[in-house]
């Protein structure tokens, strides 16, 4: 038995990596008033023994970084909505400065949302990397977690939660998300989403990996692409939301207030016409999804590329459990299919959680069911205990796939259950009705993030987060299956209000754009060098992957995150010095470019808070520290550190040195 779990409020776990300096230290004002004084250091980790129970996760963020502050840019010129409204037209006319109440980065169910509630109250800009509906929400399969039938229960779903992330868990967040997941699934439905009903009439609930009762509400296999849909119709009707297609997130724009950071918008690309276009806002709202493509197996659409955690992070925000990285255990093996697709997939075809929870059952390639021997639970134990164990069972066996068959089950059930995975397999000539999926670990969930507080808060004022971006404390070391989905929704709402309050305080003048220097875009170096510029860069896109995967993976060790974290900054140092030999200037910004700068940041986030972790616990599973420590029970921190002789990738491009 697990001991009750407890609100692990007590101690920090805490590191601040000064980028490119190797040595980590913390920032004392996130403690102010707390009294940590006292540290200790593992392999130049500076640990804080800070022993005040009111330091809760939510505490640390809500209470101790409480917003409180009126932003003024230019106190002298206050604008008023209509203002705003003007301004606004005139910017989509003049290409460059946009000026809005609020700036939303992506495009997911936890920015469309926030957007559709904040527009009561102000003018919205949705910023989307590429069409609003290609995010980590329209892969969602399986669906969202909610106790809606008499026989669940809140304290059920939290247990299941908790024990899922491996008692690493914030209590009162997952009490909060647990308790308001119901009626977030209630407004949904309002709203015009579409869930599968049972013969009965009532939503059909259907059952997943970790989960003690059947609740998870779903549409088929398509439940994120029928949210995303639903969200993105009342989303074109509502007047006071603009969408911009096609503008990549460059770097968020801040300021200092005295030691605090205050955020006021967005740098981006616009990636079809090539120019720079900078959102003022009076509130950000960063659900820009995760970082599946620092491994080259990703579940995750090809946007997934840390974007928000890394500008995030390079913006002073302070960052959380980075170590646990989820690999999803089943996508698609395309080496086991019989008709193999013609061209490499650009992210991996999910096998929803749900086809386990229906009875679909795990065979090595002898036709071997394995699972009992690794958990009493087996097939329905929760996705860190399945990954490790199909991990093990390829290593042992030196094979590249295991199978998943639910063929056992009637044909009507399955297909009217999972049709789109059905006609997937089907078109590489597999009927899952007869025949077994092959499938593989492959990345799917960064339950580390941006840290945030109840309401969505981070300690840099002005910003707040949602979504996958967000580390908010609810899935611990382990993300319970559709929890994710929840979890953007309930704290998607939760931003509202304090996100209105904050506008309202906040004033802004239209020549703050100036505050800031501008970013570039190459085009004076001509196609030749772009090309190679680019060539080179997807070279070394593939190389960090490389590195993630063989040392940063499912299994890992102290010895081969030391490794990763020498080849990552080495490769990182050999990248910077080949563009600027090519004529790169700092300030320069291009999608390849600005892309691979982030994956370098996130995957340098993960590796650092790996090394900190002296246990293994849920998703961070180490050769070298094998079991769970109870005196490690403690969420990882990584505070903002001096941005002075670090890499291009981990310093805003408003603030580089100019060569």
């Amino acid at each position: 038995m697990h001991p009750k779990p407890t609100i692990i409020s007590n101690i920090l776990m805490a590191t601040s990596v000064a980028s490119g300096s190797g040595q980590l230290h913390f920032k004392d004002t996130i403690y102010r008033g707390q009294g940590c004084r006292q540290a200790y250091r593992i392999h130049n980790i500076a640990v804080p023994k800070c022993m005040q129970k009111e330091l809760s996760w939510s505490h640390g963020v809500s209470k101790s970084l409480q917003i409180n502050k009126k932003i003024y840019l230019h106190p002298q010129t206050k604008v008023d909505c209509k203002q705003i409204r003007a301004a606004t037209n005139s910017c989509l006319r003049d290409g460059y400065n946009k000026y809005f109440d609020f700036a939303v980065i992506g495009s997911g169910v936890a920015g469309l949302r926030y957007a559709l509630e904040v527009a009561k109250h102000g003018t919205v800009a949705v910023i989307t990397k590429a069409e609003p509906h290609e995010s980590n929400t329209n892969y969602a399969q399986g669906g969202v977690s909610a106790v809606l039938c008499p026989s669940d229960s809140v304290e059920s779903h939290m247990q299941d939660t908790i024990v899922a992330g491996a008692y690493l868990c914030d209590e009162e967040t997952v009490r909060v998300v647990c308790t308001e997941g119901p009626e977030r699934i209630r407004e949904l439905i309002a709203m015009g989403a579409s869930f599968d009903h049972g013969d009965d009439g009532n939503l059909h609930l259907a059952r997943e990996g970790g989960h003690s009762h059947h609740r998870i509400v779903h549409a088929a296999d398509m439940t994120g692409r029928e949210i995303e849909r639903a969200l993105l119709e009342a989303v074109r009707k509502d007047p006071n939301i603009y969408v911009f297609e096609h503008h990549f997130a460059i770097d968020l724009l801040t300021s200092q207030d005295g030691s605090d950071t205050v955020c006021h918008g967005v740098d981006t690309l616009n990636t079809e016409t090539l120019e720079v276009v900078r959102f003022i806002s009076k509130v950000t709202l960063l659900a820009s999804g995760g970082a599946g493509h620092i491994y080259p197996s990703t579940t995750n659409p090809p946007v997934a590329t840390g974007d928000g955690m890394a500008m995030a992070h390079r913006a002073q925000a302070v960052i959380s459990n980075m170590e646990f990285v989820q690999f999803h255990p089943t996508a698609l093996a395309d080496e086991g299919l019989p008709i193999k697709p013609r061209e490499p997939r650009e992210n991996a075809f999910l096998i929803t959680e749900a086809v386990r929870g229906d009875g679909g059952i795990l065979y090595n390639l002898s036709m071997e069911r394995f699972m009992p021997t690794y958990d009493e639970r087996a097939e329905l134990a929760p996705r860190d205990v399945v990954a490790r164990s199909i991990d093990d069972q390829l290593k042992k066996r030196n094979e590249k796939y295991i199978l998943l068959d639910i063929s056992h089950k009637p044909r009507e059930k399955i297909l009217s259950h999972f049709p789109n995975i059905a006609a997937e397999c089907l078109q590489h000539g597999l009927d899952i009705t007869k025949q077994p999926i092959p499938v593989v670990p492959a990345a799917h969930y960064m339950c580390g993030g941006v840290r945030a507080g109840l309401q969505g808060e981070t300690n840099v004022r002005g910003l707040y987060v949602a979504g996958e971006v967000a580390c908010t404390g609810l899935h611990g070391a382990n993300r319970l299956a559709s929890n994710s989905l929840l979890e953007a929704l309930v704290f998607a709402r939760r931003a509202v209000q304090p996100s209105i309050d904050h506008m309202k305080g906040s004033r802004i003048d239209r020549g703050a754009s100036k505050s800031w220097a501008r970013p570039t875009v190459p085009k004076s170096l001509g196609d030749v060098i772009l090309s190679n510029i680019v060539r080179r860069t997807r070279e070394v896109r593939q190389e960090l992957q490389k590195i993630m995967w063989e040392y940063v993976g499912i299994v890992r060790s102290t010895i081969r995150l030391q490794t990763a974290e020498k080849r990552i900054g080495e490769l990182e140092l050999e990248w910077e010095a080949y563009l600027f030999q090519q004529g790169w200037e700092p300030t320069m910004v291009g999608l390849e470019a600005c892309e691979m700068r982030n994956l370098f940041c996130c995957a340098k986030l993960v590796v650092s808070s790996a090394l900190a972790r002296h246990e293994s616990r849920g998703l961070h599973y180490t050769v070298d520290f094998p079991h769970v420590e109870e005196s490690m029970r403690l969420p990882t921190i990584i505070f903002p550190g001096s941005p002075v002789n670090s890499s291009w990738s981990s310093r805003q491009l408003h603030r580089q040195q100019i060569c």
